[in-house]
């Protein structure tokens, strides 16, 4: 197979155990195309996220001869928007042009050290806010498991490390290879959708004499059509006042804020029920099966049907 693709593991304190330990399992499950070595910024112990620390064997001069280089996250308590001179240090040692891969938080390096200018990137959906504050002059696209940007990969929180790094073989050595690499490590070779699937929506907090008693009301009434003219009627308001009150304290339309609680309702019932599509269609405001199945793929980039084998698996 000729020489190994070396991949160094740069372990931060405050890594995530679990994180660290996936370059290893997916990329030693190719069958010795790849050597993976675990390097600190220090050569020292590195502390993990729990109650125990991990011995790494190399300093950061092993970066040196890195084919690919992987951050893997650590504990968001240590977040900081500069780079801690320590890593800025070790990255001096990374050749340029070589493979840096990130997992959820490690992005944030990359974007502290430039990396990431200019670049498409992601990281995990609930730190989103914070980097686009943090880094705005990088794209960030929280809905998707990783982003592929030739040199430079990002991906999002915990699992999606292994998405990545099945891309990365599946890039290097072939689909059959990477459908190899999944069986043995007991994962699926390619996920449908997005993290936008895993996003949490909460409904806006009440306040006083707003739209909140009717976004309530439209919560306990979703199967109905429930017009823009009937919302401003409950709310004792009028069209106009309304629609300005409502993006005001929503943040969106609210046309748009009606089909996303409905797609989360949908969501809902797919995970904890047995209902037909077009059963759920129904109960949840749409005119049709196929307009919740639009709307879901839409919002989350999969059907109902595999989002239900995601979340509520095969069951009796």
């Amino acid at each position: 197979m000729g020489k190994l693709h070396r991949v160094v593991v740069l372990a931060l304190d405050g890594v995530y155990p679990f994180e660290l330990g996936i370059p290893s399992r997916v990329f030693g499950a190719a069958e010795g195309r790849y050597e993976v070595l675990t390097c600190s910024v220090d050569g020292r112990p590195v502390a993990t996220n729990s109650d125990f620390a991990v011995t790494v064997e190399h300093g950061p001069e092993l970066l040196e001869s890195a084919d690919t280089v992987l951050l893997p996250p650590f504990d968001t308590s240590l977040l900081t928007r500069e780079l801690p001179p320590g890593v800025g240090r070790a990255l001096t040692h990374v050749p340029h042009g070589t493979r840096i891969v990130s997992i959820c938080t490690a992005a944030f390096v990359l974007a502290a050290a430039g990396l990431l200018d200019g670049r498409p990137a992601t990281t995990h959906w609930a730190l989103a806010d914070t980097f686009r504050s943090w880094y705005p002059q990088v794209a960030l696209d929280p809905d998707v498991l990783f982003i592929d940007d030739r040199d430079v990969l990002t991906s999002a929180g915990a699992a999606s490390g292994v998405d990545v790094c099945l891309h990365l073989v599946r890039r290097d050595h072939g689909a059959a290879v990477a459908n190899h690499v999944a069986r043995a490590c007991v994962v699926p070779p390619w996920r449908d959708g997005g993290q936008a699937q895993y996003i949490e929506h909460p409904v806006p907090a009440a306040s006083a004499n707003g739209t909140s008693a009717t976004r309530q009301w439209a919560l306990e009434n979703l199967h109905e059509p429930l017009p823009l003219s009937e919302l401003a009627g409950h709310a004792r308001m009028s069209l106009r006042t309304f629609a300005r009150r409502f993006n005001e304290e929503v943040g969106m339309s609210p046309g748009r804020w009606l089909i996303q609680q409905r797609v989360t309702q949908a969501r809902h019932l797919l995970e904890t029920t047995d209902l037909a599509v077009d059963d759920i269609a129904h109960q949840v405001g749409f005119a049709t099966g196929n307009s919740l199945r639009e709307h879901l793929h839409a919002s989350i980039g999969v059907t109902p049907v595999a989002y239900r084998r995601t979340f509520r698996g095969n069951r009796p």
